[in-house]
């Protein structure tokens, strides 16, 4: 089957999100199954469907019919950096004692719209907060203490 690829302006958040899941999904289950992907999502298997299409042809997956669906070494390398930007944003909040559920929540909102740049200067607080954890336990007590 030969496959045309379009060149991709810039990874929506959508795109990434699905990017992420599938990644996940392969790396959990060895496989991604668009019924899978859309239950982790919560959208329907014809959204799934409509943004597979899209995502095989800016070139991040593959998808034969009744085949299944891998990442492309381009997709693969796209979703790392998603799983990454992912795991500073929950490890750096975590640090803070904030319950999982806004963890969550808050990095849902900001893994699509953190730079480069700040992702950085997160990666490299959060390592230090990894390695101090005198500092960390009086951050969280000076956020307990704060709360009203």
């Amino acid at each position: 089957m030969m496959h045309f690829v379009t060149t991709p302006t810039t990874v929506t958040s959508a795109c990434e999100d699905y990017l992420e899941k599938i990644h996940h999904l392969i790396e959990s289950k060895g496989y991604a199954r668009a019924v899978d992907i859309a239950s982790a999502l919560g959208v329907s298997q014809a959204s799934v469907s409509a943004m597979i299409q899209r995502l095989d042809a800016e070139g991040y997956v593959v998808y034969e019919k009744y085949r299944g669906l891998t990442l492309t070494e381009h997709g693969r390398n796209v979703a790392k950096k998603i799983t990454h930007r992912h795991e500073i944003l929950t490890r750096l909040l975590r640090h803070f004692g904030i319950d999982e559920e806004t963890i969550y929540q808050d990095v849902e909102g900001m893994e699509h719209h953190i730079s480069g740049k700040t992702l950085h200067a997160f990666t490299l607080l959060t390592e230090e907060l990894d390695r101090n954890a005198p500092l960390v336990a009086n951050l969280r007590k000076r956020l307990k203490n704060g709360k009203k």
